[in-house]
């Protein structure tokens, strides 16, 4: 009978233990959350006279991921691999157009279309990105399959 009292005592401390470790738990939790809704500018437990943990229009940080982070990184490895798409595109623009008197090459865009697709189905894609980088230039904002077959593309370098 006292070996019952025994294991029923053990067991108390424990199931103890376990509660006062839950509480804890979710007592940090609440904390945590307290902390959070004061910082939330859509809280009613925001409070202005706090300095904004975001920044504002106008910093240098603004719109851009935290530094170190893996959204960082993912944007530096996605920049990356862009820039060796453009790279890509105009050493095929050199290997299957012709060069002008000016030394530029050029090609239309059926050609490298239908050059260019077997490599990357993002081919417009790719062209307006080195247009923004100054590498190429055509007419009109956007090309497409079949009503701009057409329209040269020069490469500028």
């Amino acid at each position: 009978m006292e070996e019952n009292k025994g294991q029923s005592a053990g067991a108390t401390r424990t199931q103890l233990t376990a509660v006062g470790d839950l509480r804890r738990s979710w007592q940090s939790w609440a904390e945590d959350h307290i902390d959070y809704q004061r910082q939330n500018p859509f809280s009613n437990d925001s409070k202005p006279v706090t300095k904004s943990v975001h920044p504002q229009r106008g910093d240098p940080i603004y719109g851009r991921p935290p530094e170190g982070s893996k959204t960082e990184q993912r944007g530096k490895d996605a920049h990356t691999h862009v820039g060796k798409e453009v790279e890509e595109l105009c050493l095929i623009m050199r290997n299957i157009g012709e060069k002008g008197e000016d030394g530029n090459v050029r090609v239309t865009f059926q050609q490298l279309f239908e050059t260019y697709v077997t490599i990357s189905n993002k081919v417009v894609g790719i062209l307006l990105r080195a247009r923004k980088y100054g590498l190429v230039q055509f007419e009109g904002e956007m090309l497409w399959q079949g009503k701009d077959d057409n329209v040269i593309i020069t490469l500028l370098e």
